[in-house]
């Protein structure tokens, strides 16, 4: 039975498929006063972020969610590695070269302030899964954890300053 589970699982490094007991709520942006929770995560083979060096039926995976009124989305080039190891977060460079886990987009309202990713400041940190199997075409889905950091920019009425958030949590992605 175990064996049959492994190899289900396409390469990953766990010996099961699925989120666990992952929360569907779960990510969280916080810093200064503010703070933003995301949830209901979804994945797909969108071919958004593909990276040069994927092996041969290797597609990227979009991963979008939402809350407070916003969202958020990031792109795995490598969804095959993620299932293996820690993969770094960093926002891509138009015309670059992929990156690992490419912080597409964070976004949110709360207290009358709006929220959106500052792209001219770096993200740092990584992301890691359990139960991800088959480079993300598994319907069981499977459960994303990120420690990271990246800079919003904040407007409030007529006021615009950014901010640097931590971006953490353990959340369930499902299969788009």
């Amino acid at each position: 039975m175990v064996a049959a589970l492994a190899a289900g699982c396409g390469g990953g490094s766990d010996d099961h498929c699925g989120p666990e007991d992952a929360p569907a709520i779960g990510l969280v942006a916080a810093g200064d006063g503010v703070t933003l929770t995301y949830g209901g995560l979804t994945g797909g083979l969108n071919r958004d972020c593909p990276a040069a060096d994927a092996p041969e039926g290797v597609i990227s995976l979009t991963i979008a969610g939402t809350g407070d009124g916003g969202f958020i989305t990031l792109c795995v080039s490598r969804p095959d590695l993620l299932a293996k190891q820690s993969q770094a977060l960093a926002l891509q460079i138009p015309g670059g070269t992929a990156v690992e886990v490419d912080v597409v987009d964070v976004a949110g309202t709360v207290a009358g302030c709006s929220f959106a990713i500052d792209r001219t400041k770096p993200a740092t940190g990584s992301a890691t899964s359990t139960g991800l199997c088959d480079n993300g075409a598994s319907t069981a889905g499977f459960a994303l954890e990120l420690d990271g950091a990246l800079s919003l920019t904040r407007t409030c009425g007529q006021t615009v300053d950014t901010i640097a958030v931590t971006l953490r949590g353990r959340v369930a992605v499902a299969k788009q």
